[in-house]
């Protein structure tokens, strides 16, 4: 098979990837969309190429607003944080890897628009500011409330619901890029034969995030 051959034939593969990814992504209530590792191999290779176009290497949001994009950052951040001994979800492309997912389908884009639109209204009333506008301090707080299920109440709930997706679909960008393979190879991991997060892997993550744990 020639190149030119090839690289149609990846091209069929990638449009069937996101055709499905845009018609018939299965969102649960767990809070995670259903994507195989192969499509989101491609949604990586897509924002990279994506990133490849701009001349500073950038990323511009295809679904979320400049402010939503920034804010997920943040979440991304405080969810999985770099430290000492591996890059994090910023560095593994989680949020582009989210936003990308989202402009592909319309459910998982309104799931994201109104999560962080509570954000931002929730600690207007407790700080008068966006959540990006808070103080480390305030965010914290925030998030110490809706990162665990034991919170709930009828004023947390949507936070409670939404956290649930961002903290799944944070890891689970992180743990299939190129970034999050290396951190599991940290963990002691060599060969993968299929993608499968080693639970060693998620301990370690859960142990550096205060927020990535169940409760």
């Amino acid at each position: 098979m020639s190149n030119a051959d090839k690289n149609s034939a990846l091209d069929v593969s990638r449009r069937e990837v996101f055709q499905i990814l845009g018609a018939s992504m299965v969102l649960t209530a767990g809070g995670a969309g259903v994507v195989t590792p192969a499509a989101a191999q491609h949604v990586h290779q897509e924002v990279t190429e994506i990133k490849s176009l701009d001349t500073q290497g950038n990323y511009t949001p295809k679904a979320l607003t400049a402010h939503e994009y920034q804010t997920l950052r943040k979440l991304a951040d405080l969810i999985i944080p770099a430290d000492e001994h591996s890059k994090g979800a910023l560095e593994g492309g989680a949020p582009e890897f989210i936003d990308f997912l989202c402009s592909r389908n319309e459910d998982l884009l309104q799931i994201y628009t109104g999560g962080l639109a509570w954000m931002d209204e929730t600690m207007g009333k407790r700080a008068g500011k966006t959540f990006l506008d808070a103080s480390a301090e305030q965010q914290t707080a925030l998030l110490d409330q809706i990162a665990y299920k034991k919170n709930a109440s009828p004023e947390l709930n949507p936070g409670i619901y939404f956290f649930t997706w961002a903290k799944n679909m944070v890891m689970d960008g992180f743990y299939t890029s190129p970034v999050g393979f290396a951190d599991i190879g940290f963990m002691g991991n060599k060969v993968l034969s299929s993608f499968s997060v080693p639970q060693e892997a998620i301990d370690y993550a859960i142990r550096r995030s205060p927020f990535a744990k169940e409760a």
